[in-house]
């Protein structure tokens, strides 16, 4: 199993919840964070002031797929996150030793 978390543009996430529902990821987490990575933020006026702001509003993806979807899990993302404008976001994949349901104690991939 692998854990994916993709940090992408707010205004995205419909179209990449839609097609992770598709290709069957029956769950996801999602946060709003903010954060900077290359462009280092912005400015913007206020009050006739420039104002500089260092983080940038994003969302955080948050899935964990069977090691058959994951190249198929990437490559929507990144179909759906992708403007090729700077701060499209990143996407991050991590092993997952294991992953239990709670309610019903069941294991591995079932869990899921």
């Amino acid at each position: 199993m692998k854990k994916i978390e993709a940090i992408i543009k707010p205004y995205k996430i419909e179209e990449i919840k839609n097609s992770l529902v598709e290709l069957g990821v029956h769950g996801m987490t999602v946060t709003y964070v903010e954060g900077f990575g290359s462009q280092g933020g912005h400015k913007e006026i206020y009050r006739t002031s420039e104002i500089a702001v260092s983080f940038i509003p994003k969302i955080k993806i948050e899935v964990v797929v069977d090691d058959e979807k994951l190249e198929k899990v990437i490559d929507a993302i990144i179909l759906h996150a992708k403007t090729g404008s700077i701060g499209d976001g990143k996407i991050f994949v991590y092993n997952i030793e294991n992953a239990i349901r709670i309610r019903t104690s069941e294991e591995g991939s079932v869990a899921l």
